[in-house]
């Protein structure tokens, strides 16, 4: 765990940012939604039509002055690097990693979010394995080399989907330097683990959290609302001194940019008549209740 454990008056700030593309497409209406959720930091990822592993530079240069006029810092991109399939070209994953460390320098931002591959071809699983780990293992070395800190999340499908995976590539990468963990309540819920069980086993190397949520049946829902136990989660996080960042990814309505990332389980039904926008803001102000009931210090 991040730091030593510590009382909640002592912590220092969780950053809390979020993904707005799940609202909305341009980088302008994603700033207003950040701003009226409250918030300081963003998480790029889609806009205006592309991912930031395609974002030419000087675009980037135009969106970070329009960034630094919000009053807005960027707090991870969220790429698509190790979502191909296990026997794809690496390359493709490297040269986006050079490509990023070009805008890493742009928007003085240098944490990667990123995956750990598919196996599209049914390869015998502990080849998967294997090779899956291998391949972040040039990911890293390519990372430390730029200056760049890779952030694995658990997602369903790819190795790193259930929590034994997720651990055996943290036995083989994590440093908290360059390749540190993120910890996503509804991928493992999707996944039919216990989250509570996954929490235990992997909290001493947690280095951020996505917030997502889901019930019992599959179904998004505001964090802390679902299966995922967040709130038992976030106080034991706090009393054990985590500091690390706060991602909102709640996938409450199925938006473009949700069904880019291939989504499991199921918008929610009671939210379908509200706008992605409204939506998320919804998302928003459930996430920094919970936090703020908890008494997590919010940065």
């Amino acid at each position: 765990m991040n730091g030593s454990r510590s009382s909640c008056s002592s912590c220092s700030n969780w950053p809390l940012s979020g993904f707005p593309d799940e609202a909305c497409d341009s980088l302008d209406q994603q700033i207003e939604v950040i701003q009226r959720a409250g918030l300081r930091h963003i998480d790029l990822r889609g806009v205006d039509g592309a991912n930031i592993v395609d974002l030419p530079l000087d675009t980037a240069r135009r969106y970070k002055q329009r960034l630094d006029e919000a009053g807005l810092t960027v707090n991870m991109f969220g790429t698509p690097i190790g979502k191909i399939d296990v026997t794809d070209d690496i390359h493709t994953d490297l040269d986006r990693l050079d490509h990023l460390a070009s805008l890493a320098d742009i928007f003085d931002c240098r944490q990667i979010r990123i995956f750990s591959y598919y196996n599209k071809t049914s390869m015998d699983k502990a080849a998967w394995r294997n090779e899956a780990i291998e391949r972040l293992g040039r990911l890293k070395n390519r990372a430390a080399s730029l200056n760049l800190v890779l952030f694995h999340e658990n997602e369903r499908e790819i190795f790193g989907d259930l929590c034994d995976d997720v651990s055996a590539i943290l036995d083989a990468h994590h440093d908290r330097k360059t390749f540190k963990s993120i910890f996503d309540f509804d991928n493992f819920n999707q996944g039919g683990e216990n989250v509570w069980q996954c929490w235990l086993k992997l909290r001493d190397r947690t280095d951020a959290f996505h917030l997502k949520d889901s019930d019992h049946q599959g179904q998004h829902v505001p964090i802390g609302q679902g299966a995922g136990r967040a709130g038992d989660i976030f106080a034991d996080a706090l009393e054990r001194g985590f500091t690390g960042p706060l991602s909102l990814e709640p996938h409450l309505a199925h938006s473009p940019a949700v069904m880019a990332t291939g989504p499991s389980g199921r918008a929610n039904q009671t939210l379908k008549d509200m706008t992605p926008t409204e939506v998320w803001l919804l998302a928003a102000h459930a996430a920094r209740k919970l936090l703020g009931d908890l008494n997590v210090p919010v940065g």
